[in-house]
């Protein structure tokens, strides 16, 4: 699936300059890697709704500046405190030969028939919602599926347990985090065993 964005070189650069830019509806944004940075603008409600697709956030898109074509990768969105506008963006150029560091989301699968949780009454925590990859361009996966249906009570799931796609490696600086685990839910046997005051 191709994502694709239009944008167009930002002239006039600084605080003042941003902010109109952001009161006549665009958002300043800058794009560097292999080459000089390069100031760009973009459409604030196009961007605002690409921002919603959860594949925006981990793939590599499509940026037609100017009218020319360029890969890129979203590395930062700065939002309004408390409005829902989107302030600045920061993209990565990207080359399909040399390899990237991508944030993906992580989709968790069959916790509903997961033992630790239909027989043993347990829920599901999710320490990591998403992993840090290495791969090229091409091999870039929009998410990483990660499959409850054994996990007990009391059990995790470790990021070296995970399926990756050939060509992906996960970036976790030498440790093995836990993805997700059951936690037993207490109440239910200390109830039972107590018993009332004579």
């Amino acid at each position: 699936m191709t994502i694709q964005f239009n944008a167009k070189t930002r002239v006039l650069q600084g605080t003042s300059a941003s902010r109109r830019l952001r009161r006549a509806g665009s958002v300043p944004a800058i794009v560097y890697g292999s080459g000089a940075p390069a100031q760009i603008e973009v459409d604030h409600n196009e961007i605002f709704h690409a921002l919603r697709n959860e594949a925006f956030h981990a793939s590599v898109l499509t940026m037609v500046l100017d009218g020319a074509n360029q890969s890129v990768i979203l590395k930062d969105t700065q939002w309004h405190p408390y409005k829902q506008q989107v302030l600045h963006m920061d993209f990565q150029r990207v080359d399909a030969t040399h390899k990237i560091h991508v944030k993906v989301p992580l989709h968790f699968i069959n916790a509903d028939i997961a033992p630790g949780v239909k027989l043993e009454g347990g829920m599901v925590s999710h320490p990591m919602t998403e992993l840090d990859l290495e791969c090229l361009p091409g091999d870039l996966p929009e998410f990483i599926e990660v499959d409850l249906k054994d996990l007990k009570s009391g059990a995790s799931i470790h990021v070296s347990a995970l399926t990756l796609p050939k060509g992906v490696k996960a970036l976790t600086h030498g440790e093995d985090p836990v993805v997700a685990t059951v936690l037993a839910v207490r109440g239910g046997d200390d109830a039972a065993e107590e018993t009332p005051a004579a």
